[in-house]
């Protein structure tokens, strides 16, 4: 019998397998062996109760499970909630608020309860020190943070891990997806930008005719000769949406009476009737309802922040945080002499907006050029 045959045939070695998220074998997270001491001889550390941490364990999974799901349904409510309308932002908004508060909820709760329930506790006391660090400093703040990874349970705990991976994939995903909307022209949202930029002003009633002017409560329509006295105001709103709440929204005028002479530069004179001159009564700043006005100086003011605009000026800014002036609606008179819109307002209403900017140049060109 030869010395081969009295060989015993040894097993080969199982090589362990590598989980992704976790250091390869033999490594630290820091790329370096691991030399730390366990938590058992660390003085001061209080290790959790394994049957509770194998509890909060199951609790974690399920905070970042839910933050995964949440996290999923931020980007499908963000692809079928279009904000075509007011009603449907709003709709989206919800759906989006609700879903992403969720996510960073259910992530947050489980950090917490991981931290808490999971984590040994202890104490430590840092003395202080040079700002310059020492070469075996460092090497005690490896060790100490390869000691915290192991007392964190990550290496270990195959489900917190996993679910900490499965949770955060699709959040980082968000901002991506948030991002898509600085492209104008290839956002879902870009009709409602249009719906932004426009009012019913430049529309048609029943009958095809440009919309009347009618005194906001009563809906009467208004004539230019009987708003004859200099210094008179009337809030308005547009013919056939006296009750369409969203239209009112963009479209409610102040419309005020000036004796001729009383007219700046800033007023174009071929939009007035009379004397007569219709701005937005939508305040430029957050949209206020900016009604209050001072016969003597022309100013009108917006009561929310105190942004002050001169209606004899095309009710330029002249205090306040409003950046821009109330756009100015051009108006004539029918055959009957009641007051009606030419058209819309040269430049969106209401608080500016950064992907206004465009439109509001192109306008102010046009308008240059007329």
């Amino acid at each position: 019998m030869t010395d081969n045959e009295h060989e015993i045939e040894q097993p080969e070695e199982r090589v362990p397998k590598r989980v992704i998220g976790t250091p390869a074998p033999g490594t630290s997270m820091l790329g370096t062996v691991e030399k730390a001491e366990t938590a058992e001889e660390v003085p001061g550390v209080t290790l959790q109760d394994e049957a509770k941490a194998r509890k909060a364990e199951k609790i974690v999974a399920l905070c970042f499970t839910i933050t995964f799901l949440a996290s999923v349904a931020f980007i499908i409510s963000y692809v079928v909630f279009q904000v075509g309308s007011p009603e449907a932002t709003g709709t989206s908004n919800l759906a989006l608020g609700s879903t992403l508060t969720l996510a960073i909820l259910g992530l947050a709760v489980g950090i917490v309860v991981w931290v808490r329930q999971i984590m040994p506790k202890y104490s430590l006391i840092q003395e202080r020190h040079e700002m310059a660090s020492a070469e075996p400093d460092r090497e005690v703040v490896a060790d100490t943070f390869v000691q915290g990874a192991n007392e964190s349970g990550f290496v270990k705990r195959k489900l917190l891990r996993r679910t900490l991976l499965l949770a955060a994939a699709p959040l980082g995903l968000v901002p991506l997806v948030l991002l898509r909307d600085l492209d104008n022209n290839k956002m879902p949202g870009s009709k409602f930008n249009d719906v932004l930029r426009h009012t019913v002003w430049g529309e048609k009633n029943k009958e095809g005719k440009p919309l009347k002017l009618l005194v906001e409560g009563t809906g009467q329509p208004i004539r230019a000769a009987d708003f004859n006295s200099p210094g008179g105001i009337l809030s308005v709103v547009p013919e056939g949406y006296e009750h369409d709440l969203n239209a009112l929204a963009k479209a409610t005028l102040i419309l005020i009476k000036f004796r001729p002479e009383e007219l700046k530069a800033g007023v174009r004179q071929n939009w007035t009737h009379d004397g007569i001159v219709a701005y937005s009564k939508i305040c430029t700043h957050v949209g206020c309802p900016a009604a209050l006005y001072e016969q003597n100086t022309h100013h009108i003011l917006c009561p929310c922040h105190q942004s002050t605009f001169d209606a004899a000026d095309g009710a330029k800014v002249i205090f306040g945080p409003a950046a821009r002036p109330l756009p100015q609606l051009p108006i004539t008179v029918d055959e009957q002499g009641y007051l009606i819109a030419q058209g819309d307002f040269e430049v969106p209403v209401g608080p500016s907006y950064w992907e206004r900017g465009d439109a509001e140049k192109a306008a102010r060109e046009q308008g240059g050029q007329a």
